[in-house]
């Protein structure tokens, strides 16, 4: 058994699109028609093709809305993304205009960081010492 598909709520699929791709780094994977404006609309690493993908999933049902909203006014994030430099990944980030909530932080062997995906979650990276 392995992890194929996970999935981050999001306000507008464009933007997050947008976002993901271009100032994350992700590639589109999947992007397909479901009614008049939603999309089956995936994003995957550019170093795992082949990879876990990422469902940038329309937050339209009023569950999802609230699930994710309490999520980010505790500061929890939704999803964490391994990266192999935090700080360097927070400050490239930050050079986007990327919001941190969270700067680096080292907590034992991990290195962590949250920011704002601009689509309504909060997401954490995080590099663990080798």
């Amino acid at each position: 058994m392995r992890i194929h598909l996970t999935s981050v709520f999001v306000d507008d699929q464009a933007e997050a699109l947008r976002f993901y791709t271009e100032i994350l780094g992700f590639v589109k994977k999947h992007d397909v028609p479901l009614g008049e404006k939603d999309r089956w609309l995936t994003v995957v690493s550019p170093e795992e093709p082949g990879g876990t993908e990422l469902l940038l999933e329309p937050a339209g049902h009023p569950a999802a809305r609230t699930y994710r909203d309490a999520l980010v006014k505790d500061g929890i994030p939704l999803a964490q993304f391994a990266v192999g430099d935090v700080r360097a990944e927070f400050e490239r980030l930050r050079g986007h205009g990327v919001h941190f909530t969270q700067e680096p932080l080292e907590t034992g062997p991990v290195t962590t960081a949250v920011f704002d995906d601009t689509c309504g979650n909060l997401i954490q990276i995080a590099t663990q010492a080798q």
